[in-house]
């Protein structure tokens, strides 16, 4: 019988090998083959148990099969699952007065993923400058080692040649400057400037925060220039750094602010939030996607953002930080030889090694795992924290004695 055709097809082993046999080789996954997960907590083929604190790259913020979220969506793939763009839906229309309520937005837009988020924000912004200011207006600013997503746009956006080489020739006006650099954006941002992009944290550049001063002169230069400030808040936003959305924290408002990742826990999702100025200029048929706001979509983020969004929620997950920071920085403080400062916002935390482990941040992580515990990279100099928001103290101290372990493993 033909393979393709054959019913056993959905239940028959697979395992890592099976990766590079059928799948495009874009990703080299770890050994293990995870096959469940609860919470923190998560199981590979061979039943050994892992301590997450990946999330899923800051993506299932209340945990793996979170309960409340596994009851919304369950009761509305019950109820409708989607509709043609012709046809709006109650799901979608809750979630989108639950974000303008809850932010400086007037008008939310839904699509499947970060990427999709940061391209209808940058498309925004360039309608927008030809409108107002004319075509002139159409170049935009965004920092080296920045992260905005894989298509085209949002690649060449990011300022990484090591994710746009070979698909050239890549669209036109797209500069960048480095990032904190007030005086290369005062050199950078001019009249000709229809937008600047900026992640309050640069996540996959190193777990870096930005400095208020230099996203503040972003914000008044965008305001001398008539350029439309964005912040890519897919990997900072949804309580990751104790705030609903980290401009909070900052007090500095932008214009446009794209959300993916923990929205959904997991499930394809993601917004851009805006003004009613800047809304207007995407008029019918301007932009769309298929599945962008559809009623399970919509309904699992709308229960996502009534978890998180709630000061007690929040207030946690600032004390869950204080606890991972403390813990960390006893770390780097025993191991000098290998790890050096701790820097971040939140639940999202970054190491960076000492000069001796300069590009090895990749050994760590599989130090740490071969212990049974799952954390990330950012860069080859950087191990990333992103736990689950409802981490708790205990679990913090399990990661540090499984760290530890592995730490002790690298040392030896």
């Amino acid at each position: 019988m033909n393979a393709k055709l054959d019913s056993t097809v959905t239940t028959r082993p697979v395992t890592r090998q099976t990766f590079d046999e059928v799948l495009v080789p874009t990703y080299a996954p770890a050994a293990m083959v995870p096959v469940r997960a609860s919470g923190l907590d998560l199981w590979d083929q061979n039943g050994k148990h892992y301590l997450d604190f990946t999330s899923g790259i800051a993506v299932t913020a209340l945990g793996h099969c979170n309960p409340v979220i596994v009851e919304a969506l369950t009761r509305q793939a019950n109820t409708l699952w989607h509709l043609g763009n012709g046809y709006t839906n109650e799901p979608v229309l809750r979630l989108g007065l639950a974000l303008t309520e809850a932010t400086f937005a007037d008008r939310a837009f839904f699509c499947n993923s970060g990427a999709e988020a940061n391209e209808a924000a940058l498309k925004l912004a360039r309608k927008h400058a030809h409108a107002k200011f004319g075509a002139h207006k159409s170049r935009i600013i965004s920092c080296f080692s920045s992260f905005h997503g894989r298509t085209l746009f949002t690649v060449s956006v990011g300022g990484q040649s090591k994710y746009t080489e070979g698909f050239e020739p890549l669209p036109p006006a797209i500069d960048h400057i480095e990032y904190n650099d007030i005086a290369a954006a005062r050199a950078a941002i001019g009249d000709d400037v229809c937008a600047v992009i900026v992640e309050p944290i640069q996540g996959e550049g190193g777990v870096l925060p930005g400095d208020k001063a230099f996203l503040q002169e972003l914000r008044d230069l965008c305001d001398k220039t008539g350029a439309v400030l964005i912040f890519d808040e897919v990997q900072s936003g949804m309580g990751r750094t104790g705030h609903l959305f980290a401009y909070q924290g900052y007090g500095i408002t932008p214009d446009i602010l794209t959300s993916a990742k923990a929205l959904g826990n997991g499930y394809p999702v993601a917004a851009m939030l805006t003004t009613n100025e800047l809304a207007a200029s995407l008029g019918v048929g301007s932009h769309g996607t298929t599945y962008g706001g559809n009623p399970l979509a919509a309904t699992v983020a709308l229960a996502v953002v009534n978890v998180i969004n709630q000061p007690a929620f929040l207030a946690r997950v600032r004390e869950a930080s204080a606890k991972m920071v403390a813990l960390l920085e006893g770390l780097a403080k025993d191991y000098p030889a290998i790890l050096s400062t701790v820097r971040g916002s939140g639940l999202l935390l970054g190491v960076v090694v000492a000069d001796a482990w300069k590009g090895r941040s990749k050994d760590i992580q599989k130090a740490a795992e071969a212990q049974g515990l799952m954390v990330l990279i950012a860069g080859t100099d950087v191990v990333r924290f992103a736990p689950a928001l409802v981490v708790t103290d205990e679990q913090i101290a399990e990661a540090g004695r499984l760290l530890r372990a592995a730490l002790d493993s690298l040392a030896a």
